[in-house]
């Protein structure tokens, strides 16, 4: 068996802590070939700079996914655009945008996962291409032909990526949702095969509203004024599952969620 673990949007300081804390048991229990996360949040709580993802990879990640913060440090555009990164982003931005949606990632013994990004655009952006279409297209590529094929899709409303699921059953091994930093409980295999979970949540601050100090998202429903989003502290929430996948039948055999408090 194959098994891939996918952690959840990575939030500031606290979320990259308990990441490198407990990355070492993870790997011993679950003994993952690959490990992917969602880094859009690590830096700060905004965006993703070098030196933070130098820190994922270092702590053992393989490869980090993104979606609608991916722009907001500016430094990380050269990386994007590097022949060998392993940081994707949503790939459905209009065409000319700085890096790429997905990449081949292949195991000491020859396997070949596909890593896709994409973005939903319901309560996010309307300027997207559809993420509907984009996924079609990039299927009838060379992701497309691989082993197993992962896919992030950030996105804000549940019903969006239920539909995505259930869009891809059976084209791909597994539709991961990110972005609402909340795990959902509804893991499973879809009727064609297809992995699933509607939210891997987030590693990050415990006591928190999504990272973000209670009092003061508490203060801005109260007031409506905007205040700044300071992150929180204390322990460390890690989310995300495990997905199990049959080497030789070349799909999914079980999704498990996975979380911890440290």
């Amino acid at each position: 068996m194959f098994n891939i673990l996918f952690l959840g949007d990575i939030v500031g300081r606290t979320g990259r802590r308990v990441v490198a804390d407990n990355i070492s048991a993870l790997k011993e229990a679950y003994q993952p070939a690959l490990i992917i996360a969602n880094g859009e949040n690590a830096a700060g709580g905004l965006g993703i700079d070098p030196g933070t993802a130098n820190e994922l990879f270092a702590a053992g990640i393989h490869i980090i996914t993104s979606g609608n913060h991916i722009w907001s440090k500016k430094e990380l555009i050269p990386v994007l655009n590097a022949p060998e990164t392993r940081i994707i982003r949503p790939l459905n931005y209009a065409p000319g945008a700085p890096g790429k949606g997905s990449l081949i990632w292949q195991s000491p013994s020859g396997l070949r996962v596909a890593v896709i990004n994409v973005m939903g655009r319901v309560f996010l952006s309307e300027l997207l291409d559809c993420p509907f279409r984009a996924m079609d297209a990039v299927l009838q590529g060379e992701a497309g032909s691989a082993d197993f094929i992962i896919v992030d899709v950030h996105a804000e409303a549940t019903s969006e990526k239920i539909a995505m699921g259930y869009y891809l059953d059976g084209r791909v091994s597994a539709v991961c949702g990110t972005h609402t930093h909340v795990q959902t409980a509804d893991e499973r295999l879809l009727p064609q095969g297809t992995a699933y979970i509607t939210d891997l949540g987030m590693c990050g601050p415990y006591d928190s509203v999504l990272g973000i100090k209670p009092e003061i998202i508490v203060e801005r429903f109260l007031t409506g004024l905007p205040l700044r989003f300071d992150l929180a502290k204390g322990q460390g929430l890690l989310n995300g599952v495990v997905i199990t996948c049959d080497e030789e039948k070349k799909k999914a055999v079980s999704i498990k969620r996975v979380s911890l408090v440290s």
